[in-house]
């Protein structure tokens, strides 16, 4: 009978013990799950190469550059609030176009498309983009021709992979989609998914380093009103509106303004080459400029560095703010105002 109740208690005491250890794990458990989603949190997330901004998953795209019209007959363009970064550069006389280069965002339609010029080529080479543009000069022509750039133009695509809207009037109504840009690429035996190297970036908790003089409103003069660009810093949004002759630059389809976290304004050399009025710009020769950012002005140093123009403060590489950027190249600072 002793022998007995001594199996008996040998049992309970097993039976405790593994209902014991059966509430330790349960109690431990969800304090497991707190520990792993605190090492999730923690482990460095992925970023867009040009906008710094955080994605879900590792970018892949190549960047994208086009060509985009800025006569007021063009205006308002498509696919530029998408873009990751536009530089603004004169064309012939007194007009401005810009070079749109995109690789976290792929608007459906960009345009109006226009026509290429060396520099556009240079600066669009510095991200390794895959280059867009309707028509060229003769010096860009001979470039493209000589495969200096992975390209596709509408000179030789006009009403197939470029499409013409009948709304506005040629040179200002050449539009491409991007799955035309992709199926254009593809035909040519053009790889789009090798991302760029990416550009540096403030992190969050580094953003109070900015310092300069604070300055809500820049003006540019590139010689008449129609083509006169204003900053606007909005505190609200923390991000700039860009005008164009006194009219917020919106998208012509989703009416969404083009909002902006970095102005990059550089002064370089510009000299007329031409009877046409095109231009020769010194894109190599590093100068002076101001960088815009969280409403606040500093003063800057510019370099070419591998083809792109980039901000040094102290001889040291500025850093953006996780955002979109725009880069305005003038041919003297004193057509800067703020």
């Amino acid at each position: 009978m002793l022998k007995k109740w001594i199996v008996v208690a040998v049992a309970a005491m097993i039976i405790t013990s593994g209902c014991s250890q059966e509430k330790n794990v349960a109690e431990d458990q969800p304090k497991k799950q707190v520990e792993d989603l605190v090492k999730d949190e923690q482990e460095p997330a992925f970023h867009y190469p040009l906008t710094g901004l955080e994605t879900e998953e590792e970018p892949s795209a190549r960047a994208v550059a086009v060509v985009v019209n800025n006569h007021p007959k063009a205006r308002p363009q498509s696919g530029l609030h998408k873009a990751d970064l536009v530089y603004e550069v004169l064309a012939e006389g007194n007009v401005t176009r810009f070079l749109a280069i995109f690789e976290s965002e792929k608007p459906e339609n960009i345009g109006p498309v226009r026509s290429a010029r060396e520099y556009y080529l240079d600066l669009a080479k510095g991200y390794d983009s895959f280059f867009v543009a309707h028509g060229f000069s003769p010096e860009a022509k001979r470039l493209l021709n000589s495969d200096y750039i992975d390209n596709i133009n509408g000179i030789y695509h006009d009403g197939t992979l470029f499409k013409r809207a009948d709304f506005r009037q040629a040179p200002h109504n050449s539009y491409i989609t991007f799955e035309n840009i992709e199926k254009g690429a593809e035909n040519g035996g053009y790889s789009l998914t090798k991302k760029p190297e990416g550009l540096m970036f403030f992190e969050e908790e580094q953003l109070d380093q900015i310092s300069g003089e604070e300055t809500r409103k820049a003006q540019i003069s590139y010689g008449t009103s129609t083509f006169d660009v204003e900053y606007e810093y909005d505190a609200q949004a923390n991000k700039y509106h860009r005008y164009s002759n006194g009219e917020d630059t919106i998208d012509l389809e989703s009416k969404e303004a083009v909002l902006l976290d970095n102005i990059l304004i550089v002064e370089m050399d510009h000299q007329v080459i031409d009877n046409d009025g095109r231009k020769e710009i010194n894109l190599t020769s590093g100068g002076s400029g101001y960088l815009l950012q969280k409403g606040i002005r500093t003063q800057v140093t510019w370099e070419n560095v591998d083809g792109r123009i980039l901000p040094f403060i102290n001889g040291e590489e500025a850093k953006f703010v996780p955002g979109k950027t725009w880069i305005n190249i003038v041919p003297d600072l004193d057509r800067v105002t703020f």
